[in-house]
């Protein structure tokens, strides 16, 4: 190991050779062992085609810091790493590299193109992974999974089949969310929804004219949004979908409509006959409380077609051109057609107006192309027989959310939860173990489920050589894939080789023990963003298979955003790349200072120099172990405290950081049990910080050689260390391997103990009596600031303490006061009597008298501090008018309405401090 030790610590210098160290000698390393308890955690698998980001760096700072204290509380402790194959976003990248060599995915075919994939993954694939290792993540990698590797592969499939027969899953003809750019059907939560500025249409359907004169006759209002001029205003967002009407639709309680149900119009533009219809579905208040019915390009509109037996025309191909159904719109795209379509209403009149309307439209979670709702035959999972369960292991608190308010929304998501679309028009994916019979099977558009036999459909898990049914061999298999999430749903348990179909005994038997072992799993931490796209799921498919939860806890982290609350992104230019972070910085800066940020639940506002926290926290623990590895001699430290002696031994400062470390330990141990991880790193930079370095440090170096002294600033440090270890792994490893160079039987502080809590050395009476000999130093200190007192320039002090056990307790530790506050004389008074030119400050046990008398210019101080007088006097004025102001209180956040009443408390205290100093200056 290198010994130098520089005065500023150099991350480049420790990171890879303590991460190399810690890989050689496998210490990230589990296996069953029933002598311990089970500690495990599934990563959040990241894209194969990902490179980390501050998100990444968050949830994998979280996870490794749990790891971490788990393993050396003595768990064993198993993090299980693996990426996804992530089918779209995977397939995209792919097809844009092939496009630089002016070639698509069908020039290839699929064989050749699924090749190429696999060729991508080996050359860029493991990426992410690299990248995790500099963050410091110390998952076993010789766990690490792959969602398409063969054995995951057979689990994916051994699913499928067992919910297909079982009539969970099944084939039908359903409006999907159809990307046109990915050519693909997308779930519920791959299409969140965006409000976007549109338009509202009215648009004339003219009622047949044989229909006229009775609808008349019969006593219908003439208005322009009825049948004026014989016809029906309808109103809708996407005028070019009007092309595939079926019917229009009014609600039966809506009067203006009565005499119109059952009768005849004709689609504008197609010349098509269609019905007027009614239905409690439709919206009186929308519009005209008219719609338009397009059974094939809206939910709700499928559902109006099934319910009253309408016709189903798609009038748009998979990539979103309009087809021969669209008659002279045909191969127009979808929204060039839109402009033709109002084009063509107003050149033959039947475009009544057009209003602007916001409106919430779902976008593609991959491209964020607007997605199009579009009849086609897809394969769903039924979701609610599988939500009941893992709705009750909630309620039951078998499975807790850190926030408690994700609780609620997972609930509410689960009890209204809709059937899962889980095919996808893609290539790179696990191809559906469904196959057909071109003899049997009919190409059109039948519903298939588990518990039916329909003809020349077989669902196995291997490829079938005849048709069951007629024997006939000519058989092919689904073209689509499986969403990618069908895949993951499965991680927790599929990742240690369920469903074993492994040849080997030995091996197989090794796997099932893994498993048995380690789950359910102990915590998964995660982001709000996938709560339903996997949290949700992966508690269903472990109930289902597994026949238990798959994790205890589940804690949701915050987003990461910019300084001003906006998601990172690209587009819009406020990345914080965490690597280049990495490198000015170090992981160590990188991990505390997110951390440090990282409030329960809440989302995190990053900037740049934020990471200077970070920064300046390493350095500081660097130089302080720094100065205590130059003072320390290991022959005084080779002893356990409780042993060597009593605390009554122990100087008031010793039993002091003591208490303090212990303390501290206590509610970081509190903290990390309950996921508070802010806490964990407020509490021990303020311990390191202000504690150890600005008093403990200050104190013993003046008798920094006492074995007293030696002892407990040695053991403070390395159970410091070691209680540091989890945030900021590598700087901890690398001052600890210095403090045991000498003896190379320790190995790493990775498998060290978690430090005790000595509870017997926790003393709020020492820490109480300790306080008092502080805030005397720091009024001194703050006293000579006040009137500009040189920092070399010792002076003269007189304290008259309030009570006999205060004035003992400053008899006793004077020569601190003297050193620590740069003093040449400290006069403790018997009874109150200010000397002559002092200035004075007091704190809850004392008066303090600073004299100035010789030492400064008394008229100069004066009219500064008249200066300082104004300008304080002007900020409260400021501060204090906003929060006179009725409007503003009641609009502004209260955070800030809270932070100026602070703001301008602190002035006033500050006012009447600089009154009095001015009034003693005489």
């Amino acid at each position: 190991m290198d010994d130098t030790y520089t005065t500023a610590y150099n991350p480049k210098h420790t990171e890879e050779k303590w991460y190399r160290f810690w890989e050689e000698n496998n210490l990230f390393t589990a296996k069953p062992d029933p002598s311990k308890k089970p500690f495990c955690i599934v990563i959040p698998p990241p894209n194969v085609t990902g490179i980390l980001h501050m998100g990444h760096a968050l949830n994998n700072t979280i996870q490794d810091i749990l790891i971490r204290y788990h393993r050396m509380k003595g768990d064993e402790t198993l993090w299980m790493p693996g990426t996804d194959h992530a089918g779209i976003a995977t397939q995209n990248v792919v097809e844009k590299a092939i496009a630089k060599e002016g070639l698509k995915r069908q020039d290839l075919g699929r064989e050749k193109f699924i090749e190429r994939v696999w060729q991508w993954k080996q050359q860029y694939g493991s990426t992410i992974i690299n990248q995790l290792k500099r963050l410091g993540a110390s998952c076993d990698w010789r766990h690490s999974r792959f969602t398409m590797d063969e054995g995951y592969s057979q689990a994916v499939t051994e699913v499928f089949v067992r919910l297909y027969k079982k009539g969970v899953i099944y084939q039908d003809n359903y409006i999907v969310n159809w990307c046109p750019r990915c050519q693909t059907a997308l779930s519920d939560e791959e299409a969140p929804h965006k409000e976007i500025e549109g338009n509202l249409y009215y648009i004339r359907y003219p009622l047949l004219i044989d229909q006229r004169s009775s609808v008349i006759s019969q006593g219908a209002k003439r208005n322009k949004h009825q049948i004026a001029n014989d016809y029906i205003v309808v109103a809708t967002t996407r005028p070019e979908t009007m092309l595939g009407d079926t019917a229009v639709a009014v609600n039966p309680k809506d009067k203006r409509y009565n005499k119109l149900i059952g009768a005849t119009v004709i689609l504008p533009l197609i010349k098509r006959e269609i019905r007027i219809i009614a239905d409690s579905i439709v919206d009186m208040e929308f519009g005209t409380g008219a719609v338009k019915v397009t059974p094939a390009h809206d939910p709700n509109d499928y559902l109006l077609g099934k319910k009253h037996k309408l016709e189903f025309v798609n009038i748009m191909y998979p990539d979103g051109r309009l087809n021969e159904n669209a008659d002279v719109f045909k191969g127009m795209d979808r929204f060039e057609a839109r402009q033709a379509v109002v084009e063509a209403l107003t050149k033959e009149g039947l475009l009544e107006k057009i209003e602007p309307h916001i409106l919430s439209a779902g976008h593609c979670y991959r491209c964020d192309t607007l997605v199009e709702p579009y009849l086609s035959k897809q394969w769903f999972v039924k979701m609610k027989p599988l939500a009941r369960p893992a709705i009750r292991v909630v309620k039951q608190a078998k499975i807790r959310f850190y926030p408690k308010k994700w609780t609620r929304i997972y609930l509410n998501w689960m009890e209204n939860i809709r059937d899962w679309c889980i095919s996808r028009q893609i290539w790179w994916g696990h191809r559906l173990p469904v196959y057909y019979c071109r003899r049997c099977y009919k190409e059109e558009l039948v519903t298939t489920r588990g518990s039916d036999t329909t003809k020349g459909v077989i669902v196995s898990s291997v490829r079938p050589q005849r048709c069951p049914e007629c024997g006939y061999e000519d058989i092919y298999q689904d073209e689509d894939v499986l969403d990618t999430w069908f895949s993951s749903w499965l991680w927790p348990f599929a990742t240690f080789g369920w469903p074993f179909k492994i040849e080997d005994d030995k091996e197989r038997s090794k796997k099932e023990a893994e498993l048995r072992y380690f789950y359910p799993t102990s915590v998964l931490v995660t982001a709000s963003e996938i709560i339903f796209f996997w949290v949700a799921r992966m508690i269903m498919a472990g109930i289902e298979f597994m026949k238990d939860i798959p994790f205890k806890d589940v804690y949701i982290h915050g987003t990461v955003r910019d300084i001003e609350g906006k998601k990172m992104s690209k587009s819009l230019g406020n990345i914080i790349d965490p690597l280049e972070i990495i490198n000015e910085y170090g992981a160590d800066a990188l991990r505390f200072s997110l951390i440090s940020l990282t409030a329960t639940g809440q989302d995190i506002f990053l900037s740049k120099d934020k990471f200077h926290q970070g920064r300046n926290f390493a350095n500081k623990i660097w130089n302080a172990a720094r100065f205590v590895i130059m003072n320390l001699d290991m022959s005084k430290t080779n002893t356990d405290l409780c042993v060597f002696f009593e605390k009554e031994q122990l100087s008031i400062f010793n039993r002091w950081i003591l208490s303090r470390f212990y303390s501290t330990l206590k509610k970081v141990n509190a903290a990390l049990d309950n996921y508070r991880f802010n806490d964990v790193a407020n509490l021990l930079y303020g311990f390191l910080w202000h504690d150890f370095c600005d008093w403990y440090l200050e104190i013993i170096k003046y008798d920094i050689r006492n074995p007293h002294n030696q002892l407990v600033m040695y053991k403070i440090l390395e159970e410091f260390l070691r209680a540091l270890h989890p945030v900021m792994p590598f700087i901890t490893e690398d001052i600890w391997q210095r403090i045991h160079k000498d003896n190379i039987h320790n190995g790493s502080i990775m498998v060290q103990s978690w430090p005790h809590i000595h509870e017997e050395m926790i003393d709020r009476k020492t820490e109480r009596m300790t306080e008092i000999i502080f805030e005397v130093i720091r009024k001194i200190r703050n006293m000579r600031v006040e009137i500009e007192i040189k920092p070399e320039q010792t002076i003269e002090v007189s304290i008259y303490p309030h009570k006999a056990t205060v004035k003992r307790l400053i008899k006793e530790n004077s020569g601190i006061i003297i050193a620590l506050g740069r003093l040449n004389r400290l006069n403790i008074l018997d009874s109150y009597k200010r000397p002559q030119s002092t200035i004075s400050d007091i704190t809850g046990q004392t008066d303090i008298f600073l004299h100035f008398g010789g030492i400064i210019d008394v008229a100069k101080e004066k009219k500064k501090i008249e200066e300082k007088l104004i300008s304080e006097r002007n900020r409260y004025d400021s501060k204090n008018k906003l929060l006179k102001k009725v409007d503003f209180i009641k609009k502004a956040p209260k955070e800030v309405v809270e932070g100026i009443r602070q703001a301008v408390q602190e002035s006033k205290d500050k006012i009447e401090h600089l009154e009095r100093v001015y009034n003693e200056l005489l």
